[in-house]
């Protein structure tokens, strides 16, 4: 499984989803919208939304929170195969 997480530094969700990955063991490429040039219109153009953070999983475009509820914890551990 290839995952890349589009984040930024400042973005409580984007720590949130980046510790749940580290606390499964679960590599994964940053790449954060602030310094990376070009990432912040990625996003855009393939979620429609400036909203982060984004997981794509083996080129699938994920949001693994929502809005107002926060990171998706069942949802995203049975797309990677871990349990909780």
């Amino acid at each position: 499984m290839e995952l890349t997480v589009y984040s930024a530094f400042w973005c409580p969700d984007c720590r949130v989803a980046k510790r749940f990955l580290h606390e499964h063991n679960i590599p994964f490429k940053d790449i954060d919208i602030e310094t990376t040039p070009g990432a912040a219109e990625e996003v855009v153009k393939h979620t429609g939304l400036r909203a982060i953070p984004q997981f794509v999983i083996d080129g699938e475009w994920i949001q693994p929170y929502r809005p107002g509820e926060g990171f998706l914890y069942d949802e995203m551990a049975k797309r990677l195969g871990v349990k909780l």
